[in-house]
């Protein structure tokens, strides 16, 4: 089994895991964060700097329901998750890139009883991954499955996984050569589990390895369930120097690093007062960046190393400005990031060192997305703001749409594919 195309090599900041075109922009989109995994585009990407509902906007496209996830592109299709915002109707929507026409938009579950789901989430969360002919999706325990990206009929269907989601599923699914990965961190259940790609049979599934049963700080009791056992992130694979693969996961409490093959823990980072994580690590520098959760902290960490590597792997943590929902961008020795309430960031990506912080105002839970040295934050009220990806704080643009946004965007061409909570717009300059 080789990955050799989805690994973030650790001393480079873009390294694409799909082919992108070397000499204009990236066409594909196929998961959370794009080809590159880190919200990067190609350099020959040109995007919007501004737009408003009579502005820049090629098309619009109405979605019924409430759902999160972002959208996914492949060719000229558009893959989308959605639900009804009672959680009992679950289904998977694509829609043609250059038209905005849904062309399906198939239910692939009923639920009789749904969890309960906090209203900031929702019950279609988690982004949907493709590659060609194929469409992988996930709503949590209630479903997951493989559909055929030409027909949307469903390959295979998995039903019969156990957790409690508490606030709502989040982690979206990775894919490796052979192997679709999920991250289930629930208040009851907490585990990482491989399906066979091709069939959905169960490869490997690894219980996280950190101790949950301290003491919690709030509460004075132990730490059986609830939010000190969630988290919603989505896992990532990197080589250590040694050159070992390592599937990278954050979970409640801890990262960890993982054999993908075999699902082995090989190491684990532990952060006791850090929970319902909803960054996703992002890899360079030879290092891994990853926003650990409510308790505030953004950790630097070096992969590779065996067992409980809390003393031996922290390089350096940065307090100030650290997101809990929107993942950061990395670009070549500098980390970029917005917090949860508007204030971006900017520091070493080496040292951890702040070269700037200032606010950009509004409520962030879209992870940003960069072209052409500029960066695009989508907040939760409709604001997309432009700033400049460097060593002085500037913003270019600031722009309006008429509902906020909990997706994350996609880029393909030139175009951005922005989801708000009731709509997918391509925004485009005119020729």
């Amino acid at each position: 089994m080789t990955f050799s195309k989805h690994l973030l090599p650790l001393g480079s900041a873009i390294a694409f895991a799909s082919v992108a075109a070397s000499a204009g922009a990236v066409e594909n989109w196929p998961n959370f964060r794009g080809p590159s995994e880190h919200g990067l585009t190609d350099e020959g990407t040109r995007l919007p700097m501004k737009w408003s509902e009579a502005e820049n906007v090629a098309w619009k496209t109405a979605l019924e329901g409430k759902a999160w996830s972002s959208p996914v592109i492949w060719g000229d299709k558009i893959w989308l998750t959605n639900a009804d915002e009672g959680g009992t109707r679950l289904s998977v929507v694509c829609v043609d890139k250059n038209t905005g026409k849904i062309l399906h938009n198939k239910r692939v579950r009923s639920v009789a009883a749904p969890q309960y789901c906090h209203p900031f989430n929702s019950y279609g969360s988690p982004s949907p991954i493709v590659e060609e002919g194929r469409v992988y999706v996930t709503f949590g325990a209630p479903w997951t499955g493989c559909l055929d990206a030409g027909t949307a009929e469903v390959i295979w269907e998995r039903t019969d996984q156990v957790c409690n989601h508490f606030r709502g599923p989040g982690s979206s699914p990775f894919l490796t050569d052979k192997l679709c990965i999920l991250n289930f961190d629930g208040s009851d259940f907490q585990y990482v589990i491989a399906f066979d790609k091709a069939t959905g049979e169960t490869v490997w599934k690894t219980d996280r390895g950190v101790d949950f049963e301290d003491i919690d700080p709030e509460t004075g009791k132990p730490e059986r369930e609830g939010d000190w056992r969630k988290a919603y992130s989505t896992s990532r694979l990197a080589k250590s120097e040694s050159g070992r693969t390592e599937l990278v996961s954050l979970g409640s409490k801890a990262l960890y690093g993982y054999d993908p093959e075999t699902g082995k823990e090989l190491w684990r980072l532990e952060a006791k007062k850090m929970h319902s994580a909803g960054c996703t690590p992002v890899i360079g520098q030879g290092l891994i960046f990853s926003p650990m959760g409510s308790g505030g902290e953004l950790y630097a960490v070096k992969p590779g190393g065996d067992g409980v590597v809390t003393d031996s792997h922290l390089v350096w943590s940065y307090k100030r400005v650290v997101p809990k929902r929107a993942s950061p961008i990395l670009l070549g020795d500098l980390l970029f990031m917005v917090d949860d309430g508007g204030i971006a960031a900017c520091v070493e990506a080496k040292t951890g060192g702040e070269i700037w912080r200032d606010r950009v105002n509004g409520n962030y839970s879209a992870s940003p997305v960069h072209a052409d040295g500029k960066i695009w934050f989508f907040d939760e009220d409709g604001r997309g703001v432009v700033i400049e990806a460097g060593r002085e704080f500037k913003i270019l643009a600031e722009n309006q749409l008429d509902a906020g946004c909990m997706a994350s965007p996609a880029v393909s061409g030139n175009a951005l594919f922005v989801r708000t909570k009731t709509h997918l717009y391509r925004i485009e300059e005119k020729p």
